[in-house]
């Protein structure tokens, strides 16, 4: 008689959180139920509780989202920065196991006050500050921010809401066109004067 065979606990563990993030992402924190996570991943509700303790902490690895290597080297300006997450996060295949990037997961279950200061704490001091600082001159933190938001605005526009145009648009397209936009930036987004000669 053959011995029953043993679940793989890195598999399992992989599975729930593949589960995990395809739930949060379409339903966020509230809506998603431990019970559903294990269906969806084919084990039993109670290995969530042994391999993550809770389902908030399920919650926060599943959230937890690598910057792909090669973003963020030290010589890269705003705009080749800008590039690199446009082309790696915004426009970048889904992450491993479906669901989407961490920040718009974050973003579907920000009506918690606690996920609204973890999503703080990745945009302004993980993304921002590190844009800011590749920004020379005066004002470099707006400048940083308004990169910022147009890049999750992107994201929002693209994978939440399902805009008619952006998530079809030629990716090379889209990339020339922020490289323009974060380029005015860069070179201070002064306006023309409109009483000028």
């Amino acid at each position: 008689m053959n011995a029953p065979k043993r679940r793989d606990r890195a598999a399992t563990r992989s599975a729930l959180l593949d589960a995990a993030r395809r739930r949060f992402a379409e339903h966020g924190y509230d809506g998603t139920g431990v019970r559903e996570i294990a269906a969806d991943a084919g084990v039993d509700a109670t290995l969530i509780f042994r391999y993550f303790g809770s389902k908030r902490h399920l919650f926060d690895e599943a959230a937890n989202g690598e910057v792909p290597e090669g973003l963020g080297a030290p010589g890269a300006g705003p705009a080749e920065l800008a590039d690199a997450l446009v082309r790696e996060v915004v426009l970048g295949d889904a992450p491993a196991g479906g669901g989407e990037h961490p920040l718009l997961l974050m973003l579907r279950s920000a009506g918690r006050p606690e996920v609204r200061a973890r999503l703080h704490e990745e945009v302004c001091d993980r993304y921002l500050a590190d844009m800011a600082d590749r920004f020379a001159g005066e004002d470099a933190a707006l400048r940083a921010e308004l990169v910022g938001a147009l890049l999750l605005g992107m994201g929002v526009m693209r994978d939440v809401v399902g805009s008619p145009v952006l998530p079809g648009a030629d990716p090379d397209r889209v990339r020339a066109l922020v490289a323009a936009m974060v380029a005015a930036l860069e070179a201070g987004g002064r306006p023309a004067d409109p009483t000028g000669p």
